[in-house]
């Protein structure tokens, strides 16, 4: 049994490296993906462009202005002077925000009244839009508050202030608050099963186009046999993939890795195992590796939008969760973030590990009794 497993892999490796482009293919590319969305895929909003509508024209209004234009989030592109560049601004996504100031703003605060101040807005991307609404609330309560202790001691002289509660936040495993330090982790995960799974999903079929496939047909080999004897190549090559890509992570883009590397080696063995025995699943169905490319794709897109990398998991409807437990990138993923960021260890993250490993006893069972020594 192991002197033909052995044949297999040998044959595998010669088949893979013959050619110079499959050599590429296979190492550069997740490399490259990885320090390019290393750098694009991220949630952090900054350089926010914003414009200045100001009808005061005042010294508080100049002064509630500096607060955004000091502040790191904003960029500052355009004073206004008009209601009709405000939504030119808008409408050609010149800028996200626009700062509107009344023209009573500075009489309002210096006789103690509450003033209104409007934000417009661009709307299109609404967790942007959001976020930016957040900085702009946060902005405006920290002049609030200080107008008012100015407006106080101005009335009453310099007073002790009532004792107030003091909201002090300690972020965990994340201090910077680096949307990078989330998503390096994840694009090593889609990395791994993008490899793991087109290879294997060409494997059978590459056999069956070049007529190879009838020599296996003929000799003693065995359905499990042919299979690991697939599989094996590619989850070396996974596993190398994997090491590369955490090393890029740590050191190039300095995401922390506060785990085992045992344990993230033996999580990529069972996220390797699931991909590589559904890539081997398509391969025995497809007849062609167009076929087995297009197949490959049809089954990473719905994964990838199920993981939970992209949209949070807890925001799906019910049904569309219940279908989640089903991904195995799902796991992968909880597990690869925890050991980078928390150093979470197997009593934390064993229940993640069983479900890992048993989509993939399930996918590899499923893949050897589809195969059948028969051309047809």
């Amino acid at each position: 049994m192991f002197e033909r497993i052995f044949c297999m892999l040998i044959k595998e490796f010669i088949l893979l490296f013959r050619d110079p482009r499959m050599r590429f293919i296979v190492f550069v590319p997740p490399i490259l993906d990885l320090l390019m969305f290393g750098y694009a895929a991220t949630t952090d909003v900054r350089n926010i462009r914003i414009a200045i509508y100001d009808l005061a024209q005042s010294v508080e209004s100049r002064e509630f202005v500096t607060r955004f234009a000091q502040s790191k989030h904003f960029e500052l592109v355009e004073y206004v002077s008009d209601d009709r560049r405000v939504y030119d601004l808008l409408n050609r996504s010149h800028a996200q925000v626009v700062l509107c100031i009344q023209p009573d703003f500075g009489r309002t605060i210096t006789a103690g009244r509450p003033t209104v101040v409007q934000i417009l807005l661009d709307g299109a991307d609404s967790n942007t839009a959001v976020i930016i609404g957040m900085y702009c609330l946060r902005i405006a309560q920290q002049y609030n508050h200080d107008i008012v202790l100015k407006h106080v001691a101005r009335m009453q002289g310099a007073v002790a202030m009532p004792a107030g509660i003091e909201l002090q936040t300690r972020v965990w495993f994340n201090e910077n608050m680096e949307s990078r330090y989330f998503i390096v982790p994840g694009i090593i995960a889609i990395n791994l099963m993008v490899t793991a799974l087109i290879l294997t999903s060409m494997a059978t079929v590459r056999e069956r186009e070049i007529g190879t496939l009838e020599q296996v047909l003929v000799s003693p080999i065995a359905p499990y046999e042919f299979i690991i004897g697939k599989a094996a190549p590619f989850a070396l090559i996974g596993i190398i993939n994997t090491g590369v890509l955490t090393v890029i992570g740590t050191w190039w883009f300095e995401v922390p890795f506060r785990g085992s590397v045992g344990l993230l080696m033996l999580a990529a063995f069972c996220a390797l195992l699931t991909n590589l025995a559904a890539g081997l699943l398509v391969s025995t169905i497809c007849r062609t590796q167009q076929q087995a490319m297009m197949s490959g794709m049809f089954i990473l897109f719905p994964v990838f939008l199920l993981s939970g990398f992209f949209f949070p998991i807890a925001n799906m409807p019910e049904v569309i969760q219940w279908l989640t437990y089903l991904n195995p990138l799902r796991y992968f993923l909880i597990i690869l973030r925890g050991i980078f960021l928390k150093g979470a260890g197997l009593d934390v993250l064993w229940s993640q590990y069983i479900a890992l490993a048993s989509l993939g006893i399930v996918a590899l069972f499923l893949a050897i009794r589809r195969f059948r020594k028969t051309i047809a």
